[in-house]
């Protein structure tokens, strides 16, 4: 499974090393991997956080991080390992399930940006439309505000972006820093 992660995001195994170390500490709550005769060719990883809200702190959770082999995308398997996790955060009884990507992939699977049902980024440096919930049912009207990433994330520096590929994705999509 290491390896698929590590392929799929071509970072030095930076993303495969914050997983593992997400498992390490026992924050994962679900790891789903797709298998075919060529043996692992997707993993999802869903982890805990939780949702800083007026009312209550409230458990919640993360889907991070979603990979498949380079040479096995566009096949479905990112969309049945999503469907999948939402799936497993339903059966765990989460409210939510938050996520830091493509609105235009995750859209089409269930997410939609977090931002529209009052969901605030756990950091400034994620992009506004990247940042995306998929409601489940055990949510309530006043479950919104912060989502507090545990410090695992911060710890690798894998909350939001840093520059020049935050500045790139704000270019692409049409939004400004309201940073220097």
């Amino acid at each position: 499974m290491r390896g698929v992660v590590a392929a799929a995001f071509e970072d030095n195994g930076q993303v495969a090393d914050l997983w593992a170390d997400v498992v390490g500490r026992a924050l994962d709550r679900a790891s789903l991997v797709a298998v075919d005769t060529d043996g692992v060719v997707g993993h999802v990883g869903v982890s805990h956080a939780w949702l800083d809200a007026r009312q209550e702190l409230v458990d919640v959770l993360i889907l991070s991080p979603l990979s498949v082999r380079p040479d096995r995308q566009g096949e479905g398997i990112g969309t049945a390992l999503v469907a999948a996790a939402i799936e497993a955060a339903r059966e765990l009884g989460a409210p939510a399930l938050f996520l830091e990507g493509s609105p235009a992939f995750y859209g089409r699977r269930g997410f939609e940006r977090a931002s529209e049902r009052a969901f605030e980024a756990p950091s400034r440096r994620t992009p506004e439309p990247a940042f995306q919930v998929a409601l489940l049912p055990h949510h309530a009207d006043w479950m919104v505000g912060r989502v507090v990433y545990r410090d695992v994330w911060w710890e690798h520096d894998s909350a939001g972006l840093r520059d020049p590929e935050l500045a790139e994705i704000e270019r692409a999509l049409g939004i400004g820093s309201s940073q220097p």
